[in-house]
């Protein structure tokens, strides 16, 4: 049985993300939900990630499960939002971990938060778990490389990679953020190709002047036509080339908002005394 998909597109940020709905039971999943956020004025808003759960209910689907791939570094995750709302579980790779060190380090945040450990999730995920949903199951495959707490999701014939691949005029994802890995990603899309799936699933696409944002690609598509990895494209090539490629892109436009929402599963940072939230910005100093 196929797991049905319907895509939302969150045009600031060109995320993907995913609602997928087991037809027989009706139980859903729901993947990469964005909240939307405006830097200039702060303002955090939710209407896209209501979005989602106006088709749950248009199509009498009870969400389940709200699944990250990772702890994006572009988008602001609405997963606690979702599970306010919902009651589902909210899952993430066992990697975040790791992240959630890196950058509370990174930004000075204080140990003894809550949210700033596992428990901002109530699973993490391993490599070959599988997740109920109805009829179907949902399968964890390890893919890190661009991030350490990277995970694909295999529903039936459909696979969501996350950031690990764009659609196959974009290439593949950076491996230049903390615990990134060319030589991991290059055998983690290998993987990809691999699985018994015919429908990727993308989380963001960055398509050429013109062109539109895909959310699904053939798979085989990905393994015969992706610019930066294909039949005939060797490792040794490949991390050559995303290393070079690395080198010269600057950083997510959002990452410091996004990352200490998403290291804490979704939830923004504590308020003060005053009842005021603050996101922090590191800064670099440079020499004179």
């Amino acid at each position: 049985m196929q797991a049905h998909v319907t895509p939302f597109f969150h045009a600031s940020t060109s995320t993907w993300s995913y609602l997928v709905r087991d037809p027989a039971s009706g139980e859903a999943a729901v993947i990469d939900a964005p909240l939307d956020f405006d830097q200039a004025s702060g303002e955090v808003g939710h209407a896209s990630a209501a979005a989602i759960l106006e088709t749950a209910a248009r199509d009498d689907a009870r969400v389940r499960w709200i699944l990250e791939t990772h702890a994006h570094a572009d988008h602001l995750s609405a997963a606690a939002w979702l599970k306010e709302r919902t009651g589902a579980q909210t899952a993430i790779g066992a990697g975040i971990v790791q992240v959630q060190e890196t950058f509370r380090r990174k930004l000075g945040l204080d140990e003894g938060e809550p949210h700033l450990d596992a428990g901002a999730f109530d699973c993490l995920l391993h490599d070959g778990d599988e997740l109920p949903l109805g009829e179907l199951a949902i399968r964890v495959v390890a893919t890190p490389g661009h991030t350490p707490d990277s995970v694909s999701y295999l529903v039936g014939d459909a696979v969501f990679v996350g950031d690990t691949l764009f659609s196959p005029a974009a290439g593949s994802a950076r491996c230049d953020f903390p615990g990134g890995d060319a030589h991991a990603l290059f055998r983690s899309v290998w993987r990809i190709y691999g699985l018994p799936a015919t429908r990727m699933f993308l989380a963001h696409d960055y398509p050429p002047e013109g062109s539109a944002p895909r959310a699904e690609v053939p798979m085989a598509e990905q393994r015969a036509g992706n610019k930066h990895i294909r039949e005939g494209v060797g490792e040794a090539d490949f991390v050559a080339m995303r290393r070079q490629r690395d080198a010269g892109l600057p950083p997510p436009r959002l990452l410091w908002p996004a990352l200490q929402v998403n290291i804490r599963g979704g939830r923004l940072p504590p308020a003060d005394t005053y009842g005021q939230r603050y996101l922090k910005l590191p800064l670099q100093l440079r020499d004179a």
